[in-house]
């Protein structure tokens, strides 16, 4: 999914490279001493700032795949262990994370991150030290071009963008006609995400009768939201992330504006509800798998991260389940765990049934998988349809 500052690669880069040469001299020259009997996985993560729940849920998904391979003897006989570095939602740290994930804990696979931004930001370090990364859920289709190293398990923006823009012209419940779009224009996600809808909503016949932008953590979206009323949409696209989307609708209530919110993955938190409440009823958004899909094998998992957790897992705790266990799949194969082993077991991947569905990995080393449609109701997501690719 999802968000750095904008013009990342132009304006940071020398400084991400400093923070990531720091580290290297940091960790000293011939990083950590490696246990034999065991193997060691990296994850980084949001695991506090604005988007924190994004990174506690990868990791809780990850540990509980970690916990059930090693409850049946790990890999060959070696225990996984997983070293998980926070980022803070912020560029500068993830490439620096990475880095000390390769080259001090000289780990053998790296699982991250969520935010598309970020992903940016930690795949080059991966590429360069010959280390595999799967990301569990960066839509954006430029992470997995970083390299031949760089993999994700979720779908990316023009399948998503597609899915969204098709349940606003064709679904019952919104049959739109005129689009509004309100982008945050610092994150590749949204942008991206914002440019796919737009390409195919008007290939369905749709028009987008007002495009407005934020920037993350902005208060007060008064002025576009009274523009986008103004334009007299029947649904207004939205996608950001959570934090922002909640305070949005609640601002869009204030103003008299009924018309039906829609976005896309970055919705995925148990805090939307907290933060929009009621204010969210009859909004939508697309997302990589539905709690209330009775299927034994999604039941299953939320039983058992319940068990754990106390809590419900969302689409992203399911994504950091599905990467690790597709990652543990491909290292049992696998010649060896050196990079480009592991890296072309992982292309191998085909119809694994992920809890996020069936999961293939095609020639750019993105995910071939369904979508779903969720609704708001009560602060809650509920099912609506499922999306397959190419439908």
């Amino acid at each position: 999914m999802h968000h750095p500052p904008p013009a990342f690669f132009s304006r940071s880069a020398h400084m991400v490279w400093l923070g990531v040469f720091l580290a290297i001299c940091s960790s000293g020259c011939n990083g950590t001493k490696a246990d034999p009997t065991e193997i060691v996985i990296g994850h980084y993560g949001s695991m506090t700032g604005s988007e924190a729940t994004f990174g506690e849920s990868t990791d809780n998904g990850i540990k509980l795949a970690v916990e059930e391979i090693n409850a049946i003897g790990g890999i060959n006989g070696k225990k996984i262990r997983l070293i998980t570095y926070d980022d803070k939602g912020d560029a500068r740290e993830a490439g620096t994370a990475v880095t000390r994930l390769v080259t001090k804990d000289r780990v053998v696979a790296v699982i991250g991150e969520v935010a598309s931004g970020l992903s940016l930001a930690g795949a080059p370090v991966c590429q360069e030290n010959g280390v595999p990364m799967i990301s569990p859920s960066s839509t954006n289709p430029k992470v997995t071009k970083v390299g031949d190293l760089i993999f994700r398990v979720c779908f990316i923006d023009p399948f998503q963008g597609s899915v969204c823009a098709k349940f606003a012209r064709e679904s019952e419940k919104l049959k739109a006609s005129k689009a509004a779009i309100l982008t945050d224009q610092a994150s590749p996600y949204s942008v991206g995400l914002q440019e796919e809808f737009e390409k195919a909503f008007a290939a369905l016949g749709g028009t987008v009768v007002s495009k407005q932008t934020y920037q993350a953590g902005d208060q007060d979206f008064s002025a576009q939201l009274t523009a986008i009323r103004g334009a007299e949409p029947d649904v207004i696209f939205v996608p950001g992330y959570y934090t922002d989307v909640g305070n949005i609708a609640l601002q869009a209530k204030k103003l008299g504006i009924n018309t039906a919110l829609l976005g896309g993955d970055g919705w995925d938190s148990s805090k939307l509800g907290e933060i929009g409440g009621k204010a969210l009823d009859g909004c939508f958004y697309s997302n990589h798998y539905s709690h209330q899909d009775p299927s034994d094998r999604v039941q299953d998992f939320i039983k058992k991260y319940n068990a754990k957790h106390k809590q419900t897992p969302d689409g992203l705790a399911a994504l950091g389940y599905d990467a690790a266990r597709i990652l543990f799949q491909s290292m049992q194969s696998a010649k060896s765990l050196g990079g480009a082993d592991l890296a072309a077991e992982l292309a191998k991947t085909k119809n694994f049934d992920g809890v996020t569905g069936r999961i293939s990995i095609d020639a750019d080393r993105n995910a071939v998988k369904p979508a779903v449609i969720l609704e708001m109701k009560d602060g809650e997501p509920h099912f609506v349809t499922t999306i397959q690719p190419g439908e």
